[in-house]
This record gives C-alpha cells, sequence and structure tokens, in this order.
C-alpha cells in the first residue's frame, strides 16, 4: 500500500485481528457487486468504499426520488431525478479515489450472470424479491458467497448466503413480502440494517471473523431485542427458521 493509503486506514490497521490476518491487502485486492443504492445500499457503498475496496459495481435502475430522503443519506435534495447509480458511483470518487468505481443499470436477466461473475462478493441490497431470485440463482450458479439484508416498518434481517444455504432454501415463497413502499419503514433503520451487511461483506472480504453463514440475524426496531438464529434449508415450502 502506498503511504497515503496507510494513513488513511491507520484506525483500522490498528484492530489486531484485521491487521495480523493481512485483511487490509485482501479487501484492497477485492470487488463487490452492491445491487440496490437505496436505504440499504447507501451505506454499504459508502463504507465499502471507506474502508479501501479495491473495485466496486454499483446496480441501480432507479432516480432519487423525493420520499427516499428520509432514510437514503447518500443523497440531497439536489440529487432528486438524478440516476441513483451514478450519484453513488460520484460520491464514492470523492471519498476514496484508490477505489475503482463503476456503475450499472438495472439487474435483469441478461445482465445478472456477467455482473456476478466479475465479483468477488454480491451485495443484495434490493427491495424486492423478483430481483432477490435473481442474484440468488445467479449467485448459486457462479458459487458465490451473497450478503443478503431486509428492512421494512419496524423490523430487520440479514444473512450470508453462499452455495450452501442460498436466499430460495430459507424463502422458497416471499409472495407476501412487502416493500418500503407498501409498508413503510422508520429512516434510521435501513441505515443501520446496511451497516452490519457492510460489516459482514468487510469479514467476507477480509477473511476475519464468523460471517452470519447459515444464520439470520434479526432485529426489532420498537423493542431493541435482536436474535441470531440458525439456519437450515426449507423442505416444506415454509421459511426455515419459523
Amino acid at each position: 500500500m502506498s503511504r497515503p493509503e496507510l494513513r488513511r486506514y491507520a484506525r483500522q490497521l490498528l484492530v489486531p485481528e484485521w491487521l495480523d490476518a493481512g485483511a487490509q491487502e485482501r479487501l484492497r485486492a477485492a470487488s463487490a457487486l452492491v445491487v440496490g443504492a437505496g436505504g440499504l445500499g447507501g451505506p454499504v457503498i459508502v463504507q465499502l468504499a471507506g474502508a479501501g475496496l479495491g473495485r466496486l459495481t454499483v446496480a441501480d435502475g432507479d432516480t432519487v426520488a423525493l420520499s427516499n430522503l428520509h432514510r437514503q443519506t447518500l443523497y440531497s435534495l439536489s440529487d432528486v431525478g438524478r440516476s441513483k447509480a451514478e450519484v453513488a458511483a460520484a460520491r464514492v470518487q470523492g471519498l476514496n479515489p484508490h477505489v475503482v468505481v463503476q456503475t450499472a443499470g438495472q439487474v435483469v436477466a441478461g445482465n445478472v450472470a456477467a455482473l456476478v461473475a466479475a465479483a468477488d462478493l454480491v451485495v443484495d441490497a434490493t427491495d424486492n424479491f423478483e430481483t432477490r431470485y435473481l442474484l440468488a440463482d445467479a449467485c448459486a450458479a457462479a458459487g458465490k458467497s451473497c450478503v443478503w439484508g431486509a428492512a421494512s416498518g419496524t423490523s430487520g434481517l440479514v444473512s450470508v448466503f453462499g452455495p450452501e444455504l442460498g436466499l430460495r432454501d430459507v424463502f422458497p415463497d416471499a409472495q407476501d413480502e412487502l416493500s418500503c413502499d407498501e409498508a413503510g419503514v422508520l429512516g434510521p433503520l435501513p441505515n443501520l440494517i446496511g451497516s452490519l451487511m457492510a460489516l459482514e461483506s468487510l469479514k467476507v472480504l477480509g477473511g476475519v471473523g464468523e460471517p452470519l453463514r447459515g444464520r439470520l440475524w434479526t432485529f426489532d426496531a420498537l423493542t431493541g431485542r435482536s436474535r441470531t438464529i440458525e439456519l437450515r434449508p426449507a423442505r416444506d415450502g415454509s421459511s426455515s427458521f419459523l
């Protein structure tokens, strides 16, 4: 690493587990695909860039809306109507010029395989299960890990899926899942969940700690209670942790 990089990452290099594992160099050599640059994806994008990820692809086909601003802290009033991916990429470039960042539009069947294949890690920060399943299937086919999170109303979930246990194994039928547009969401909640997704991404890419593989972290914003649930593949069409 260059001297400016050493100064930039000095505080996390003081963490023994991070330094002793050579995690900073692994992160610097790694690439991630973040799908969704909203309430969940925003904290992931900023914190991976700040931590020193080598290459970042931001995929989002939406534009900034006024109703996003209470929770999507990447954006300001002047960004309304602009591409989320482009604004997020500019924020990354302004934060850390050592990160190579590129953008993609909406993830669809025609581009998902190529996007997933080009990344070491996929972060699913989307808000609908159609795209979530599309990403899950592409990750399973490519043998890639996927950091997954969800926030709606007053509750949030985070997990790390992989070839052994994927999204479809845990949520085989999510037809009743409500988006933020339907269920609403308290502004700080997606930022909290997104920050934990960023932390899980750093653990996976840096090779430190125990990522949430095979486990689901849940949070209730009204009570402040959290718990971690062991997962197993669903066999009867219902979620395997219930």
